[in-house]
Formats: structure tokens, C-alpha cells, sequence
């Protein structure tokens, strides 16, 4: 990734991929249809019979802003994330990782930051199909066979940028919105993809057992977008400006 010019990455990821803001009820059904293969189907963090309609929600999702990652040629919707802003104080209106996720929290630590709740809010339900992670012809998806979809060699590198690029979208939202103090839980692996690209999260509490192993994180968006490698700079003022428009 970090190999490749600065051209070629934006290139090469909008050649395949478009982001999009989810604002119509059909995109918001794409995203919580990802949601749902991911989250229910795949790795069985939720209930599939809690969803008869086949879209994974929660009670956060009408407050949030939603972003939309869609594969070109096939229409297929690839990724997701969510920004859900703090509405009030912790004890009233929690986000989701005050409330599911409290005691893994090093409160002490988030308290002496004194940070202005309008300014805080959680990167959540970031989420990439399995049909771009599996290798192709793996196995067969709720898609068909993967091979049958005939992705290029070239095509497939890009898959590995989804998750990074929802990333990238929610950082835009944060920006756009004044939501500058970010927190989020977060698998291993993400934050040390995120170092990989010069983004550090600060951890903010320890591992808890919440849809697989997680940990608490922290960032803001001024520190994410001073330290990101140029490459992936000009990939997030791509999505920005799709976004944004």
C-alpha cells in the first residue's frame, strides 16, 4: 500500500470502489445488510433471529451518520462505518462503548481530559463483506462463488484498503461535523493496520470480550490527519470531497 504513488492508490481504489454518505433509506439498507452478513451470519455476534429482515440495528443508528463503501461494476455494497455522536452526559446518554463497554474503560484517564461531549463522539460497526476478504473461489457466499464475480488480480489488492478507507470516512465525518474527539473499540488488528499508516490511537482501558477480543481507543482527528502518510492523505481527501459534496 504504502509502496504505490499517491496517484495510483486514489486511482486505483476509485476505479473499483465509490464512498458514499448514507442518506436515503436504501443506502442506510445496504449498510445494515452489511451489518448483518458480517455480524450475524459470519461471526455470529448477534442473533440472526433477532433480525428477520435481514439488516443488523441498534438504537444508536438513527443519531448516526453512516458511510457507504459500493464495488462499481457489481453494485455490491463492500463496507461501513458509523459516527455516533455523543448527545449528552455519560451517565444520561451513553455511546455505545459507555454503555456496553464501561468496565473496560480507564475513566480515570478519560476524565482528566475534561473533553466537551459536542466535540466527542464513537467510530462504531465498521464492517467489511466477506466477499472481499476471502480469497477468490474460497468458498461459496451469499453472492455466489466469488470466482463467478470475475475480480482482476489488480482489483483484489485494492480490497485490502476497505477497511482503512471506512476508516478514512468516518475521520471525514468527524471533521466535517466537529466531532474531533474520537473514541472506538477496536480488534488488534485495526489500530496496528492504522500505525502502519502513520495513524496512532491512544489506548484508553483494557481487552474486554464484546463481539470478539476488543480494546478501547482514542484518537482525535487533528492528531490522525497530521501524522497520516501522504498517500493515504490524498485517498482521504477523495472520500472527503465525495462525501462532502
Amino acid at each position: 500500500m504504502i509502496e504505490e504513488s499517491n496517484f495510483s492508490l486514489v486511482e486505483n481504489f476509485e476505479r473499483y470502489f465509490k464512498v458514499e454518505l448514507a442518506k436515503s433509506e436504501a443506502q442506510k439498507e445496504q449498510v445494515f445488510g452489511i451489518r448483518y452478513r458480517v455480524y450475524c451470519e459470519e461471526f455470529k455476534y448477534e442473533a440472526v433471529d433477532l433480525f428477520p429482515d435481514h439488516l443488523e440495528t441498534d438504537e444508536y443508528d438513527k443519531d448516526s451518520r453512516h458511510c457507504l463503501i459500493v464495488h462499481r461494476q457489481s453494485g455490491m455494497p463492500a463496507g461501513c462505518v458509523r459516527l455516533v455522536p455523543a448527545l449528552g452526559d455519560r451517565g444520561r446518554v451513553p455511546l455505545p462503548l459507555e454503555k456496553y463497554c464501561d468496565s473496560s474503560l480507564d475513566q480515570n484517564c478519560i476524565d482528566s481530559w475534561a473533553l466537551d461531549r459536542k466535540t466527542v463522539c464513537e467510530i462504531s460497526r465498521l464492517a467489511v463483506d466477506g466477499a472481499f476478504r476471502r480469497r477468490t473461489g474460497e468458498s461459496l457466499t451469499r453472492f455466489g462463488e466469488i470466482s463467478g464475480l470475475h475480480f482482476s488480480a489488480q482489483e483484489q489488492r485494492t480490497f485490502s484498503l476497505i477497511a482503512v478507507a471506512c476508516f478514512l470516512a468516518a475521520t471525514a465525518l468527524t471533521e466535517m461535523d466537529g466531532r474531533t474527539n474520537v473514541f472506538a473499540m477496536m480488534e488488534p488488528f485495526l489500530p496496528r493496520l492504522m500505525h502502519r499508516s502513520g495513524i496512532d490511537f491512544q489506548r484508553v482501558g483494557k481487552d474486554i470480550d464484546y463481539h470478539g477480543i476488543r480494546a478501547p481507543y482514542f484518537i482525535t482527528t487533528q492528531s490522525a490527519l497530521a501524522n497520516m502518510h501522504k498517500d493515504l492523505l490524498m485517498l482521504y481527501q477523495w472520500i472527503k470531497h465525495n462525501i462532502d459534496g
